[in-house]
């Protein structure tokens, strides 16, 4: 027997602590599924696809569980060590800011300037570039939701959007 293959379970082992709950996670859709009645393949029920993405969803795990157990995995420590923050807590920011702004402000006036400030806070574009995409996006997303999709947008107290 070779050295590799003696590999030590380890209770901090961050891809056996994943796999595990992606296997609970996935025995709760399974049952879900059951719960909602599976039909057949010619009248699914409504809970046909949930159990069917839950089996997929513990085969994956199951795999991700095996591949810890004999192979071991990272640490949770060195998952996170380096880890750069500031990027990710500025846009849960942003998206926490234009979730509060959306209903007073309406589309348009909410997402001008959370574009703007993606634009420019997380991959920094020139203000030449980043002023008119700030604009034009969501102004023409804005048009494709509402004309042409016929999807009712908030417009806030101004009315714009």
């Amino acid at each position: 027997m070779s050295a590799d293959s003696n590999v030590k379970v380890r209770l901090n082992n961050s891809e056996l602590w994943g796999g595990l709950i992606g296997l609970g996670l996935g025995i709760f859709v399974v049952q879900s599924g059951l719960k909602l009645k599976l039909g057949t393949i010619h009248e699914p029920g409504p809970g046909f696809v949930l159990f069917y993405a839950g089996i997929l969803i513990c085969a994956f795990a199951a795999t991700i569980v095996v591949a810890a157990l004999t192979e071991g995995g990272p640490t949770f420590g060195s998952r996170w060590k380096d880890a750069r923050w500031a990027k990710p807590v500025i846009v849960i920011a942003c998206l926490t800011a234009f979730a509060f702004a959306l209903d007073p402000l309406g589309f348009l006036l909410a997402a001008i300037p959370l574009t703007l400030l993606l634009m420019r806070q997380i991959d920094p574009v020139r203000w030449s570039l980043a002023v008119p995409i700030s604009i034009l996006v969501p102004t023409g997303i804005w048009w494709l939701l509402k004309h042409a999709l016929g999807i009712q947008l908030p417009s806030g107290s101004f009315g714009i959007g």
